[in-house]
């Protein structure tokens, strides 16, 4: 049983490092949201291992990962009332082994990984990194196996939007912070960006079309995300909702900027996020339609505008305003 003051550790953890994160997980029932902040807790505990680069070699890093990863599959004792509570929510949930493996296989690989050349080196990454996350997040609701079969591959792809919009919000930070560039080379070059012009912060019409090419690929990532909602738990549903629509939202300020990412970092301001907890939570009174919500509630996605115009496989990519 994980214990109150564990619960109280992961859930400082989360409201400190996952502000967006947090508003919507204020909305699920007890029964999720308790184990949720513990799941938040070891991922931002095994994030900043690695985000300590500065202070820790990579031999210690790669030490230090290997014993969280031990504590969390319960395979050694652990003084961290996070890590010892998180071991307790897998076996409770039946946490697959599969999933702790690669989501800490992810943080291992950006010890020495600051660069990837194609969105499927991306994708790979973000298979650890994102949509392990979201396989955790759905073992935790306890759904029947039926229903979990379908609604794993939407988890995988909504994990997958959250990570990206977090990837193109934070260009500059993941620059200037860690010397990482994760918009796909690929993409860049294809758009006339050099690796070098990224990271001397250099923002230009070149680097505008390579970010609305990524932020055009998240829509529909969030589309296929949001179509798995209807599977979950009814009392999990809005929570999930909600998560979508304020990560979403960050696309209309990276808009707003004319997709400069580079030189500042967008980020919802509280009166923001609490603006569309009270209009997705209005809508969602009247409507209990997952997709129908969200997509009132981000009409502006340029993956429904290339949808309505070209028809379900146009793209639209790196065409103009």
């Amino acid at each position: 049983m994980v214990e109150h003051g564990q619960v109280a550790r992961s859930k400082r953890i989360q409201r400190r490092t996952g502000k967006t994160f947090h508003v919507a997980t204020r909305l699920l029932p007890k029964r999720i949201r308790h184990a949720t902040y513990v799941l938040y807790g070891f991922f931002r505990i095994a994030d900043e291992v690695v985000d300590a680069e500065d202070t820790a070699p990579p031999a210690e890093q790669r030490a230090e990962l290997d014993r969280l990863r031990r504590a969390a599959l319960g395979e050694e004792p652990t003084d961290d009332p996070v890590l010892e509570a998180f071991a307790e929510v897998k076996a409770e949930h039946g946490i697959a082994d599969e999933d702790v493996h690669s989501f800490v296989d992810a943080m291992e690989s950006d010890i020495d990984t600051d660069r990837y050349e194609t969105y499927e080196e991306l994708e790979a990454y973000m298979d650890g990194s994102a949509a392990a996350v979201g396989r955790m997040m759905t073992a935790i609701m306890n759904l029947d196996a039926e229903t979990e079969a379908a609604a794993l591959p939407h988890a995988t792809k909504l994990g997958e939007a959250f990570q990206m919009t977090n990837f193109i919000r934070d260009v500059r930070e993941d620059v200037v912070e860690r010397d990482r560039v994760y918009l796909p080379l690929e993409t860049l070059r294809r758009h006339g960006v050099s690796e070098e012009q990224l990271l001397d912060l250099e923002f230009d019409a070149n680097v505008a079309s390579a970010v609305r090419e990524e932020l055009s690929r998240t829509e529909r990532l969030y589309e296929e995300g949001v179509a798995g909602i209807k599977y979950l738990p009814e009392d999990c549903q809005l929570a999930v909702l909600l998560a979508a629509v304020l990560y979403a939202d960050h696309h209309r300020l990276v808009r707003n900027l004319g997709y400069d990412t580079v030189s500042t970092t967008p980020e919802l301001s509280f009166a923001r996020k609490i603006s569309l907890l009270v209009r997705t939570r209005w809508k969602w009174q009247w409507n209990k339609d997952p997709e129908a919500v969200f997509h009132e509630m981000c009409r502006g996605f340029d993956g429904a505008r290339d949808r309505r115009e070209h028809g379900p496989h146009g793209s639209g990519v790196a065409q103009s305003d």
